[in-house]
């Protein structure tokens, strides 16, 4: 009987040991883990927009540095766009820095004789360049914030040409590339850019890509963030390539 008796006793130990949690200790559990959620989220949150602005900073700092390849190898930096016999615009500086975005073999398909828009490069058209595209934009697939600055006196013209050598303010005191708003956006194809009205007209009622202003790719290859309260006259300053004007630190 004494044996019985230890045998049940066993077994009771071992079915209480299987049955698992209360439902009050459920419930325990569950409060923490949603107590856990709501301290965290924000954190969360918080972050996502500070990881799209360093994603954002880094596709500028490729472009910077394929422009500069491009001047290493031509001496040059790339025009605005290309031009037909007839001045019509053809292909985007965007699209003759991807060979040195690591897309030689989509670069090797476009029929540069014919605009960019044409049915026979359609491939090309089609295809999505992660580095041209913001993660914060809301523009279509396809789509880039990154425009050249073409304004007069800019680091870019239409069918020409600048030298290192043309930035008399300072290589690193002129903006060559300026992120917009996805109203702005463009085919990352299209030879369409940022001219100086553009620029000079964010502020701070502007529905920028992130908060308090907006990144700006000089000519040196570095990234700086533009404060959208920055005034128009050092937004105008910092587009000049032989302005002869002052840039104050910001």
């Amino acid at each position: 009987m004494r044996r019985s008796c230890g045998m049940d006793l066993s077994r009771l130990r071992t079915q209480n040991s299987r049955r698992g949690l209360t439902l009050i200790e459920l419930l325990v559990v569950i409060g923490i883990v949603i107590v856990l959620i709501a301290l965290l989220a924000p954190a969360t949150r918080s972050a996502r927009p500070a990881a799209r602005r360093v994603q954002c900073k880094n596709n500028l700092k490729q472009i910077g540095l394929a422009l500069h390849n491009y001047a290493d190898e031509y001496g040059v930096f790339p025009p605005a766009y290309t031009v037909d016999a007839n001045g019509r615009p053809l292909h985007s500086w965007r699209t003759l820095l991807l060979p040195y975005l690591d897309n030689a073999p989509l670069y090797q398909k476009i029929d540069l004789s014919k605009p960019w828009d044409d049915p026979a490069n359609e491939v090309a058209f089609q295809t999505k360049i992660p580095t041209y595209e913001c993660p914060s934009s809301t523009a279509p697939a396809g789509q880039t914030t990154y425009l050249a600055v073409v304004a007069r006196g800019g680091s870019f013209l239409p069918a020409e040409s600048r030298q290192i050598s043309d930035f008399k303010d300072g290589t690193a005191n002129t903006v060559m590339v300026i992120e917009v708003d996805a109203a702005h956006a463009v085919h990352w194809m299209s030879p369409v850019d940022a001219d100086e009205s553009l620029v000079l007209g964010f502020g701070p009622k502007s529905k920028l890509l992130h908060a308090g202003g907006t990144h700006a790719l000089l000519a040196d290859g570095s990234i700086r963030f533009l404060p959208e309260k920055l005034s128009a006259d050092q937004r105008r300053a910092l587009i000049t390539i032989a302005g002869n004007d002052q840039v104050v630190e910001f």
